[in-house]
C-alpha cells in the first residue's frame, strides 16, 4: 500500500503545477536535446546523447513519483486545525534555547517541507519533536549531527 501524502490546498497546486510542466515543457525540452545529440552520430562516445538520456530519465522518475503521490494525497482541511497542540499544518512560535532566539515554523508533510521558506517536515527531527506539543512545553530533538536541540513552544496557530 503506497503511503498518505498529506498537504494543504497550495501544496497540491504545486505538485500539479509541477507535474504538468514536467509532462509539457520539461519532456519536450529534452527529447529535443537527444534528437540534436543523435546528429552528432556515433552514440557510443557521445556525452551529450548520454547526458540527455541521463536527464530524460531523471524527468520521467519525477513525473511517476508525482503521479503516485497525486494519486495518494489527503489535502489538509485548514479549517479543522486544531490550536491547543502542534499539529499537520499548525504554525508554531518556538524558542531555541541553544541559539536564544525565536523562529516561527510551519508543520507541512514532507512534499511541502521548504526551510528557506519556514515549511518543515512532520517527519523531520524538529517537526517529530514538535507534534503533539502544547504552547509552553519543550521538545526536543536529535539532529541529524547527534546533537539535541530544545525548542519551547511559545504559539501555536
Amino acid at each position: 500500500m503506497d503511503k498518505k501524502v498529506v498537504v494543504t490546498a497550495s501544496g497540491l497546486k504545486a505538485l500539479e503545477e509541477e507535474l504538468e510542466q514536467l509532462k509539457t515543457v520539461r519532456r519536450k525540452e529534452v527529447s529535443e536535446k537527444i534528437r540534436v545529440a543523435r546528429s552528432y552520430g556515433d552514440l557510443s562516445e557521445n556525452s551529450e546523447y548520454d547526458e540527455a538520456k541521463n536527464e530524460q530519465a531523471i524527468v520521467e522518475a519525477r513525473i511517476a513519483d508525482l503521479e503516485v503521490m497525486l494519486k495518494n494525497v489527503v489535502i489538509l482541511d485548514e479549517s479543522e486545525l486544531v490550536t491547543d497542540a502542534v499539529s499537520l499544518g499548525s504554525t508554531v512560535k518556538l524558542y531555541d534555547e541553544e541559539f536564544e532566539e525565536e523562529l516561527e515554523y510551519i508543520i507541512v508533510g514532507s512534499t511541502e517541507a521548504d526551510i528557506d521558506l519556514g515549511k518543515i517536515s512532520d517527519e523531520s527531527p524538529v517537526g517529530k519533536a514538535l507534534i503533539g506539543k502544547k504552547a509552553g512545553e519543550v521538545a526536543e530533538a536529535i539532529l541529524p549531527s547527534g546533537d539535541v536541540a530544545r525548542f519551547k513552544v511559545i504559539s501555536i496557530g
